[in-house]
């Protein structure tokens, strides 16, 4: 029995566009990975050589890579995104207690890994057109609800603790208005953390995201544009931060041929040589990748162009990997009635994430106006995204 007041002729239509992207599939995934290249010759390559942890040749060439892509300075291969946010959090001189300023609108890994390190997370409103932190609502919290201290640092006057950081994302590869953002930092002395970790291959005004703050961090997890299984990178063009960011993620020990010594306390976060060699693999293709997943964005514009429902695209001046293809629509209702009849007919679609601000671990935390936020978790599907044959 349908539910009053949808229309399921534009389901059937949305449905039915997908599927001729996919015509050889009967279930449609919403991003499968692809082996195409020489990631098989490259992981047995990495096996015969016996060194498969976190020591080896493809993990060096695998931050060389990014360093190229990016165009970073530096790149820290690490064990996976969530790693690289902790860490990018740690080399800021956060404190415990300390506030860091984030998106409401973003998956959890964002604010767990601020919460790894005792930090206190502010949520932030997005741009309704990026899906990324907005801007005008970074500059609206911290003019009402921030001050400057004379030490030079800024404060929360309701809460009285120091504003360390911001970690705005770029959601499903989309670039936020991340220039705006960097010149709001610098006005307050807050430093820049990019979560980047969907946005390979994205860039804005030219430059590639996670290269515009202090440090950027990605993911090459099973579902990404590129992927290793598991694994992530920190990027940035401090070379400090970079010596800092490799002897954290091994155990913090001191170089020798022999001897066991650390330091401070460190982590287990170091990329093992098999997932990066799967990796490079993968990076050869990145180019292609984007191409693909560009044109498949392109035939949903003009698939969606006169239906009713709002396809997300890329701001003027952007170029997004396009990693997944968000669909908006009306309201709570329509978005879950498409939910059910697309995953019942062999597409396979999703929800944008709960709200973080919704979880019961972060229901606490303090939050600026989040309307955009709001409307965009009643309304945003993503769907089928991956490459096409």
């Amino acid at each position: 029995m349908e539910t009053p007041n949808i229309d399921v002729d534009l389901f059937k239509s949305i449905v039915s566009s997908v599927k001729q992207q996919f015509p050889i599939q009967e279930f449609i995934p919403l991003h499968a990975p692809v082996f195409a290249g020489n990631e098989r010759n490259y992981v047995l390559d990495a096996i015969d050589s016996t060194y498969v942890s976190s020591v080896g040749t493809y993990v060096n060439r695998f931050e060389s890579m990014m360093v190229e892509i990016t165009g970073a300075k530096y790149a820290i291969a690490t064990v996976n995104g969530t790693s690289s946010l902790h860490v990018a959090l740690l080399l800021s001189g956060l404190q415990p207690e300390d506030e860091v300023l984030s998106q409401a609108l973003t998956f959890v890994a964002t604010a767990n890994a601020i919460s790894y390190i005792g930090s206190k997370i502010v949520f932030i409103d997005v741009d309704r057109d990026t899906l990324g932190m907005s801007p005008s609502a970074l500059r609206i919290f911290l003019e009402t609800s921030a001050e400057k201290k004379p030490d030079g640092f800024t404060y929360n006057k309701l809460t009285g603790r120091r504003i360390g950081a911001c970690v705005p994302m770029h959601t499903f590869g989309l670039p936020c208005r991340i220039d705006e953002i960097v010149t709001i930092c610098e006005e307050w002395n807050i430093i820049l953390i990019e979560d980047a970790a969907e946005s390979l291959g994205s860039y804005y005004r030219g430059k590639h995201t996670g290269v515009f703050g202090r440090m950027g961090v990605f993911s090459f997890n099973g579902n990404k544009t590129v992927t290793c299984g598991g694994g992530g990178a920190l990027v940035t063009n401090d070379e400090n931060l970079a010596k800092r960011a490799k002897h954290l993620t091994t155990q913090a020990k001191i170089p020798h041929k022999w001897e066991f010594v650390h330091d401070e306390i460190g982590y287990n976060y170091r990329m093992p040589n098999l997932n990066a060699a799967l990796a490079c693999a993968q990076l050869e293709q990145l180019n292609h990748f984007v191409d693909n997943k560009r044109e498949l964005n392109k035939a949903y514009r003009n698939a969606f162009d006169n239906l009713d429902v709002m396809l997300v695209n890329e701001m003027e001046n952007a170029r997004s990997n396009y990693w997944l293809n968000a669909l908006v629509f009306n309201d709570l209702e329509e978005r879950n009635a498409f939910l059910d009849y697309s995953n019942r007919n062999g597409v396979m679609t999703r929800p944008v994430w709960e709200l973080l601000p919704r979880l019961n671990m972060f229901k606490n935390c303090q939050s600026g106006s989040l309307v955009n936020s709001i409307w965009l978790a009643d309304r945003v599907v993503n769907i089928p995204s991956g490459f096409r044959v």
